[in-house]
């Protein structure tokens, strides 16, 4: 009976120390450091680790994630900038080597259609416009004009679709020019050395027309609307579902920017904290000119967004840029969205627009 109740006791005695281990493994785990990613498909001058004109832009400059997890001392942020833009984020996501990033609807769309699995969250960088810059002198002056003529476009990217929609508004198909592909920091140089008759591109282009190298030609700026780009912050679905705290937070912090970078009395402040890029203020003064802030730093991922991706899927394979099609419903998730408006006293902030590109009436 001794030997028994000895051998009960050691049991309870061996399952006490048992559970005190597994708890002290479930507390461990739990206090274990996450590492979120946040990758930007874009890059500042001379590989500055920043990006600018965006809400998510100034949320990474200003620190306004990290000051949103505060509370979580043991989440990390891990900023990431590729000058590869879109195609090398889509490449990050497919090794796991991001969590969320801040990406255009073109790469998007081609992600999706090869099988990444990820959540649209919100716009940060939505109703971005593109242009058409020549060489100072260059007898291109309109789109038509390029027909036959060495073209750079960013492959891959958001500007890429747009451009080959305005050469398609224009009578003119990709095939029609010689295109080639090049970044923006290779595009300045090529239009500066006249290697290239024209470039579709994005603000810094801007630069070589105060240096007097270069001219504008054309812009998608009181154009048809749907030659706008759009950005948004995206997320890999596993993470998401995971950590469903931690990316309300991250949603929280860039609505928070976003807020701010459209209220019109930071417009300078805005540009001048893009301009840790490398960028010059100038250009993104360029970049926003006739247009509300509140409009560009939208957050809001409404129908006239979603409807832009459909048909942008449509168009990407009508324009040989996809294979298969890619089924849009389903990737939006406005519920962290939502829920920061909501805490942020936001709701009806920012005017939303129907798919037909009309502004919603508020309540509706």
């Amino acid at each position: 009976m001794r030997d028994m109740m000895s051998t009960r006791k050691q049991f309870s005695i061996g399952l006490a120390a048992a559970l005190a281990l597994g708890l002290l493994s479930l507390a461990e785990a739990a206090a274990e450091p996450l590492t979120v990613r946040i990758g930007f498909a874009s890059v500042g001058a001379d590989n500055r680790q920043f990006s600018g004109g965006s809400s998510a832009a100034i949320a990474h400059a200003e620190r306004y994630v990290e000051q949103e997890l505060r509370d979580l001392p043991d989440v990390k942020i891990e900023w990431s900038f590729f000058k590869g833009a879109g195609p090398a984020v889509n490449e990050a996501f497919a090794n796991n080597q991001l969590d969320f990033a801040l990406q255009g609807d073109l790469p998007q769309i081609i992600g999706r259609a090869n099988g990444l699995k990820t959540k649209i969250l919100l716009a940060s960088g939505a109703h971005a416009p593109i242009y058409l810059a020549v060489p100072k002198d260059s007898p291109i002056r309109k789109v038509a004009d390029l027909k036959g003529r060495k073209v750079s476009i960013f492959r891959g990217t958001n500007n890429h679709l747009a451009a080959v929609k305005v050469l398609a508004g224009y009578g003119l198909q990709e095939k029609d020019v010689q295109v080639i592909n090049m970044d923006t920091a290779t595009t300045n140089a090529a239009l500066t050395l006249r290697d290239i008759d024209a470039a579709f591109g994005n603000f810094p282009l801007a630069s070589l027309v105060e240096k007097n190298i270069a001219d504008i030609i054309y812009t998608t700026k009181g154009d048809n609307p749907a030659y706008e780009r759009h950005s948004t912050l995206i997320g890999q679905e596993s993470f998401i579902t995971t950590h469903p705290d931690v990316t309300q937070k991250i949603v929280s912090a860039i609505v928070r920017a976003a807020r701010w970078s459209s209220d019109e009395a930071n417009r300078e402040a805005f540009f001048e904290i893009s301009a840790r890029s490398g960028f010059p203020a100038a250009g993104y003064r360029f970049d926003f000119k006739d247009q509300e802030l509140k409009y560009r730093n939208t957050p809001i991922i409404d129908a006239s967004i979603i409807e832009s991706y459909r048909v942008q899927a449509r168009q990407a394979k009508e324009f040989g840029l996809l294979r298969r099609n890619v089924e849009i419903d389903g990737w939006f998730d406005r519920s962290f969205l939502d829920k920061a408006l909501k805490e942020q006293g936001l709701v009806g902030y920012w005017t939303e627009f129907g798919a037909d590109g009309k502004p919603v009436a508020a309540g509706q």
